[in-house]
């Protein structure tokens, strides 16, 4: 898991605070499909393409294929079962039950603002499933720090997967829970 331990050393060094919340104040979103390969759209609001993501580290694929979505809401969901492997302010890392590693990483360049406006819900280590409430984010933050607060959905290991592929059309609107990305061997 290379990529995920490069995070894990800043999240170690302190660089990142990640408050972690008692419970999360959303429920899981109904008809989240935790099938072996389909990974749930972690927010509700509009799909974009990778390819279209306002980042070039994003939308050149470096830290793997995947989507993001424009959200409507402020909370971010897990789109797979699994464990969590690494949590920063902005971003939680996943690495699914069938050994995809996911990141679900809230706006571009909202690193920059060390944690303010997040708020964690699970840390690293934990299990969790499909559905459950990961991080809240603060959409007026984001832009007050004039960053674009798309969330994006990256298998980081896709190189090891033949295909990772969009369910919905870029431009579709999803829920937060919907099938949103097929992987396959």
């Amino acid at each position: 898991m290379g990529l995920f331990d490069v995070f894990k050393k800043k999240d170690t060094m302190g660089h990142m605070a990640v408050k972690v919340q008692a419970e999360a104040p959303h429920e899981v979103p109904a008809g989240i499909d935790a099938a072996s390969g389909a990974l749930a759209a972690p927010v509700s609001g509009r799909v974009i393409a990778m390819s279209d993501i306002p980042d070039p580290v994003f939308s050149s694929e470096v830290l793997g294929k995947g989507c993001a979505i424009w959200p409507e809401s402020t909370v971010a969901y897990a789109p797979c079962s699994g464990t969590v492997s690494v949590v920063m302010g902005h971003a939680v890392g996943l690495v699914a039950d069938d050994g995809v590693e996911v990141l679900v990483h809230v706006g571009i360049d909202t690193v920059d603002m060390n944690g303010e406006g997040f708020s964690g819900y699970v840390s690293t280590g934990a299990r969790v499933k499909a559905g459950e409430p990961l991080l809240a984010f603060d959409r007026k933050a984001i832009a007050a720090a004039g960053h674009p607060d798309c969330v994006v959905l990256a298998v980081s290991n896709s190189a090891e997967y033949g295909s990772v592929k969009l369910i919905p059309t870029a431009g579709d609107t999803v829920e937060a829970g919907a099938p949103l990305l097929e992987v396959t061997k």
